[in-house]
């Protein structure tokens, strides 16, 4: 059900790959609550991934884009404004990617030139784009920016790796910018902490199911869904939080807040087999 929260706003949606992606039900709710928006990705998401499926049910163009590359960056703002006509009011940052995770590289045997890759791809790609942004006047007064985090940024989870500090990067670029773009063009900028969901960059950290599970044992309203973090994604970027900006806003059911829940303590003895090395050692890595 459409309240027309997004009517007349423009938008740019960084990070759609395919239904599973939080962005890609972020820019389905955004049209339906009247907005009109480009879509963004790398040549190489658009080709493999089915955001041209997208773009054509939701009559709106696909710009690709490394959002680590300024120029290409400048490309999607430029182009944005002249398809849907004027400044835009909103730009979801939904980016995120470690290859030190995807070849099971430990936190204490990380590659670091892996390493200044997802640094740069999931947290001063927010920072790029912002600056962009600032810089070329793209964002219309009282318009919202947002990026995606996860509570790691904070807190200290297994297997979630080198994209902790991707996370914290990426909260402090929203609160140094955040003070800027206000101050100056009274431009809001905040990040969502979402519960951990099962899309396709999310799905490569080790032992994601079970982290699911357990937050889900461990937040009083379970859980939340992607569909349900496109809805908190559509009120950051209407009128209604006009003044709400610099903050990390934790949408997790109650996860953050919790220290052990019945559910969860239920199950605390359950065996740690799955995560014991050949001598019977726990693997903490």
């Amino acid at each position: 059900m459409s309240n027309n929260l997004l009517k007349g706003k423009r938008g740019v949606i960084f990070g759609a790959l395919n239904e599973q992606s939080i962005a890609w039900k972020v820019a389905v709710r955004a049209v339906e609550e009247g907005a009109t928006i480009t879509l963004s990705n790398t040549p190489m998401a658009i080709r493999m991934g089915e955001v041209n499926a997208l773009a054509e049910q939701l009559n709106c163009e696909v710009i690709p884009a490394d959002a680590t590359n300024v120029e290409e960056l400048e490309n999607v703002f430029k182009r944005s404004m002249e398809v849907l006509g004027g400044k835009v009011d909103f730009v979801l940052h939904s980016i995120g990617m470690s290859p030190n995770v995807r070849k099971k590289r430990t936190y204490d045997d990380l590659d670091y030139g892996m390493l200044e890759k997802t640094l740069d791809i999931s947290a001063v790609s927010f920072h790029k784009v912002i600056q962009v942004a600032k810089k070329m006047d793209a964002v219309a007064e009282y318009g919202s920016i947002l990026a995606l985090s996860y509570v790691a940024a904070q807190r200290t989870f297994f297997g979630y790796n080198d994209m902790a500090d991707a996370k914290a990067l990426l909260e402090s670029i929203a609160r140094s910018f955040g003070y800027i773009y206000g101050r100056e063009k009274n431009v809001r900028v905040n990040t969502i902490s979402q519960s951990p969901t099962p899309t396709t960059a999310g799905s490569g950290v080790k032992g994601m199911d079970k982290l699911m599970d357990f937050s889900n044992r461990m937040s009083p309203l379970g859980n939340a869904s992607a569909d349900e973090c496109a809805d908190y994604c559509i009120i950051m970027f209407s009128d209604l939080t006009r003044k709400v900006t610099m903050q990390n806003l934790f949408h997790d059911g109650g996860f953050s807040s919790v220290g052990m829940s019945l559910r969860a303590m239920a199950t605390y003895e359950k065996g740690l087999e799955d995560y014991m090395d050949e001598n019977g050692n726990i693997i903490y890595g």
